[in-house]
């Protein structure tokens, strides 16, 4: 470089071309200078890769097939229940189609696509591939907070998996395969079973989920053995449910409580659906889902904690399912409306209204503290129905509390926030113990009511609502009543007397094929 730079200027490329010779002189130098042994061996480490051996299957993954493929439902109290669960769950997804924040969402993704052997969603015309129709069938069947319940250290509607369960029924049996109501009666029992297992001891919330990841698991694991995939694909499957994207709860809770929450069990019952498939088609598993270090769903999503469990997998969830009978309400505030339907006949007959009341204090669990338990404005249906003091305002101002009361129209009164401001929560810890107690089960609520005048009325107390198991032989004639109410709004009479005739019929329903029965509820 010395002796060009001697024989004149030179130009930009060969300035660029020496400095490049002269870098990699330099470079090569470094590269080969003598370095001693002991700073190698403090400048590296050894590190033996990750083992690419394939361990055996999780013990949940293995248990929840076992209980799928293996354990036989014998319970006539659980199938029962399970009968009385499949009817008032359709007549639900009816009722919301009158809602057309819930229909607009409904139908194929490419309008008009109608599929051979198609689903068929009860209330439409729709006929549609089982995936799309596990979606149609679950927003539907959620979008009311009408169906049933199941609480414990996590929340959750166990029915919510009739949507994936009836979506893949109905297209096998249009396919000429004889699966038969009894097929959806045991389906629903294992799905709740599975959902209501996982949810005894283990708080999803807690780390920010959502309970669908429950519906997406359970919805996986019973449409695995409908859809005639082995016990080693059912693990494969579920596998593939627990690393699948789980939903944030953020949707569920102030501020950004909107729409999502009605239809997030439908896109749950739509992906186990289509997870299924796609582990029939050939697609493998992951055997250390939950328990691989580092990547696992306990230390990703769960804080590195396994599951716990208060019993095997049996028919208990279903045998002591709730009920939502007498209102469309988030279930930890059930007994709270039926309490405040009370104070609104006291009331009545002192001849005061809620224009006369100063302070409600609700004596309530946790849990409904930190899910419905919201103060300021509410923005949308969806806010309203989770927010307690909204549930216990209307029905003391009105004396009612239906789908109808959440509406834009109907929270436009100013006496609603006028006495949400009046109202205030607080915790009682036995209502908190006998929430999470197996043999109770209950979710207490009471209503403290101060009038302006300074009157304070008795307290009232309602620690099991009408859904309860032991409250079943009162709820039971209720839930029908709700039912008919439900199809009246669809059907006519006779079509309405045909319903009703065949659902009622414990002897013969089981034996009916599943698309002669998904019929008695589809438009022409």
């Amino acid at each position: 470089m010395l002796s060009a730079i001697r024989r004149g200027p030179l130009s930009l490329k060969q300035w660029q071309n020496a400095s490049a010779v002269a870098y990699r002189s330099s470079l090569l130098s470094s590269l080969t200078r003598s370095v001693p042994q002991t700073t190698v061996a403090r400048a590296m480490s050894v590190h033996h890769g990750e083992s690419a051996i394939r361990p055996e299957p999780d013990k949940v993954l293995k248990e929840i097939a076992d209980y799928v493929h293996n354990y036989q439902v014998t319970s006539e109290l659980a199938l029962e229940t399970a009968r009385l669960c499949l009817i008032d769950t359709i007549g639900c997804g009816l009722e919301a189609l009158r809602f057309p924040e819930c229909t607009r969402l409904l139908g194929p993704v490419v309008e008009g696509t109608i599929v051979p052997n198609g689903t068929r969603v009860p209330g439409t015309n729709y006929q549609l591939d089982p995936i799309r129709g596990a979606f149609n069938i679950g927003t539907i069947i959620r979008w009311l907070d009408f169906n049933d319940c199941f609480l414990a250290a996590e929340w959750g509607h166990p029915s919510d998996n009739l949507g994936a369960i009836l979506a893949v029924a109905d297209h096998l049996a249009r396919r000429g395969q004889p699966l038969r109501v009894s097929d959806l009666l045991e389906s629903m029992v294992k799905a709740h079973e599975i959902q209501g297992g996982l949810a005894l001891l283990n708080s999803f919330n807690r780390v920010g989920l959502d309970h669908v990841v429950l519906v997406k698991v359970a919805s996986t694991a019973v449409v695995s053995k409908l859809l005639g995939l082995t016990h080693a694909q059912t693990i494969n499957a579920v596998s593939q449910a627990w690393v699948d994207g789980q939903s944030l709860r953020t949707y569920r809770h102030a501020p950004n409580t909107g729409p999502r929450k009605s239809w997030a069990a439908g896109d749950a019952c739509s992906r186990a659906v289509s997870l299924a498939l796609l582990i029939k088609k050939g697609e493998i598993g992951l055997p250390s889902v939950l328990t691989a270090k580092q990547w696992g769903f306990y230390d990703v999503l769960f804080k590195g904690k396994e599951f716990q469990f208060q019993m095997p997998y049996g028919t208990y969830i279903m045998e002591n399912v709730l009920f939502k009978i007498s209102y469309p309400a988030e279930f930890h505030a059930q007994t709270a409306v039926e309490a405040a339907l009370i104070v609104h006949e006291r009331l009545r007959t002192m001849g005061k209204s809620s224009d006369d009341i100063k302070s409600v204090r609700i004596r309530t669990q946790e849990a409904a503290i930190r899910i419905i338990d919201k103060q300021g404005p509410l923005d949308n249906f969806a806010d309203r129905d989770h927010a307690i003091n909204y549930m216990v305002a209307y029905p003391l101002i009105f004396g009612e509390l239906t789908s109808n009361s959440y509406t834009d129209e109907a929270a436009a009164d100013p006496r609603i926030d006028s006495l949400r401001a009046k109202i205030h929560c607080v915790e009682d810890q036995v209502f908190s113990v006998d929430y999470h107690d197996p043999a109770k089960r209950s979710i207490g609520n009471a209503l403290l009511v101060e009038l302006n005048d300074g009157t304070v009325l008795d307290e009232v107390v309602v620690e099991y609502p009408i859904g309860h198991r032991t409250r079943r032989e009162e709820g039971t004639p209720l839930l029908i009543e709700k039912f008919k109410r439900h199809i009246s709004r669809h059907f006519n009479e006779a079509h309405q007397k045909k319903i009703l005739e065949t659902v009622s019929d414990k002897k013969n329903l089981p034996n009916l094929a599943v698309d002669r029965f998904t019929d008695l509820f589809v438009k022409p």
